[in-house]
């Protein structure tokens, strides 16, 4: 199966290990955002965007890691348009505080996970068999 991480760059750690987890069970990475510095100018943060989007597009199923940025809701967003399985990964119980959590965390196709991050890599190998 084809994946694609959506997180921000202070997750860059957790994206690559579970990035690596994945690939070692036969998965492919769409695009790896982690390997890009910060963008620089707009026809880059252009490049860039669209790259990710197609590998959005391209992908079985989208995984978001909390905490993310806004770039990493927007592709959240077109995954779930796109009727792609989702995996919502949060190392804390945000999710389910009213005040802190998104409307579209909580919508069908959506498949939230709290706790360790090796737990959820489990997880989601143990799901994509």
């Amino acid at each position: 199966m084809k994946f694609y991480i959506a997180s921000c760059f202070a997750n860059i750690e957790n994206v690559t290990m579970l990035s690596n987890a994945l690939k070692s069970k036969g998965h492919i990475h769409t695009y790896d955002w982690t390997k890009n510095g910060r963008a620089y100018s707009f026809e880059l943060l252009s490049k860039i965007g669209e790259e990710e989007k197609m590998a959005v597009k391209d992908s079985d199923f989208l995984v978001l890691l909390l905490p993310a940025g806004k770039g990493s809701h927007i592709e959240f967003g077109m995954a779930l348009s796109l009727g792609k399985r989702i995996y919502l990964y949060s190392p804390t119980n945000e999710l389910f505080d009213f005040d802190k959590t998104s409307t579209f965390y909580h919508v069908e196709g959506v498949d939230k996970f709290v706790g360790t991050l090796d737990s959820f890599q489990e997880y989601i190998i143990e799901c994509e068999k």
